[in-house]
């Protein structure tokens, strides 16, 4: 098929595996975020890709061609480097125009394609100055720049927005999935944020220890993670975490939380008895009125700009986390208090292997590597 497709592709450095049989597929067109923690292997995924990189073992097809002994002149493969990779003895503009030059491009559509991806990116007030002389924004934003200014097929993005100020890069969000969307390249997108990874793609693979551990739309990773680990990755503050054993009674399913009640609904048999670990994210509690609720005692509260954090113990000094809409009344820091669980929102796990305990009757989208 067209677009990008790895088959199995392993990389090792000495006794460090560091790709281990990646399979992956970006149908042509299409813009896929590459997500893992550092460490992961997201950069030399990327290598391999352009060529920099051979693999050990694995294809790599591009456009339904075996580009895997291509030279990376040869592949049609756009890349902007972590690491910015700039020419020194040359300006941004000739950095930016390198890859228009090579193709022999006349010198008014080299300008207007300098121009128009400078403005975009604003470093249209730096083109005439050396890469020593930029800051290492400026530099990240010229490597971006260079990659997107000759629009090839494929374009490989390896964090391109990490030293870019906050204000920048709120605007870049926003701007860079329609430029790419305009320019209909295939993308493959690297980034270690997760709200980056929330906002830039249809589809995100997740990338941890070599190997993609899950794929699948943002809401599907966010909401069905298919590891502890992944539920860990995504989410700010960080899901909670409680190991629990559920039980069964006449009135089915359930976990107990400080002597509370909580339901799990129907589709768990598998996990009455199991040592599991239950996943809420902060979001999934809110405080309640009702003793039917779980007690808790305040211990911290954290406000942000859109929504406040409560620090809570439970009954036997477990922690959780407790997020509301910034402006809504809680309790102080000290009081007794009870919190409501949205059940429809928790997460089962086996507790030995930590895979996400799937209900019977889920309709997955979610894929989880094998």
């Amino acid at each position: 098929m067209n677009g990008i497709v790895l088959e199995n592709l392993s990389k090792s450095y000495k006794s460090e595996t560091v790709l281990d049989g990646v399979s992956l597929t970006v149908p042509e067109g299409r813009m896929l975020v590459l997500f893992g923690p550092s460490g992961a292997g997201k950069t030399v995924l990327l290598r391999c890709i352009a060529g920099a990189v051979d693999p050990d073992a694995g294809k790599v097809v591009l456009g339904g061609v075996d580009v895997t002994g291509f030279e990376p002149e040869d592949r049609g493969v756009g890349m902007a480097f972590q690491n910015f990779a700039l020419f020194p003895h040359m300006t941004a503009e000739e950095n930016i125009a390198s890859p228009l030059k090579a193709r022999r491009s006349t010198k008014t559509i080299v300008r207007q394609g300098v121009d128009a991806v400078a403005r975009l990116l604003k470093i249209d007030h730096v083109l005439s100055h050396p890469p020593k002389a930029l800051s290492n924004g400026q530099k990240q934003r010229t490597s971006l720049a260079r990659a997107l200014v000759a629009q090839p097929h494929y374009l490989l993005l390896d964090d391109p927005l990490r030293n870019v100020d906050a204000k920048l890069r709120y605007e870049m969000r926003l701007e860079l999935p329609r430029l790419l969307a305009d320019q209909g390249a295939t993308v493959i997108y690297v980034t270690q944020d997760y709200k980056e990874a929330m906002a830039f793609g249809d589809q995100i693979a997740v990338l941890d220890g070599g190997r993609i551990v899950q794929a699948g739309t943002p809401e599907d990773i966010y909401l069905r993670p298919a590891t502890i680990g992944i539920s860990e990755l995504f989410g700010d503050p960080t899901i909670n975490l409680l190991d629990v054993v559920p039980e069964r009674d006449e009135r089915g399913i359930y976990i107990t939380l400080s002597d509370q009640r909580i339901p799990l609904g129907d589709g768990y048999d598998a996990a009455v008895g199991k040592p599991c670990t239950l996943g809420l994210r902060p979001e999934a509690l809110a405080f309640t009125d009702l003793e039917t609720g779980i007690p808790v005692v305040i211990e911290a509260e954290t406000p942000f700009n859109e929504k406040t954090v409560t620090l809570a113990l439970t009954k036997r000094g477990r922690e959780v986390l407790v997020s509301r809409p910034a402006g809504m009344p809680g309790p102080a820091e000290g009081e007794s208090a009870f919190v409501s669980v949205n059940w429809r929102a928790l997460l089962l796990f086996d507790r030995q292997n930590g895979q996400r305990i799937v209900p019977e009757g889920e309709s997955g989208r979610t894929e989880a590597a094998a």
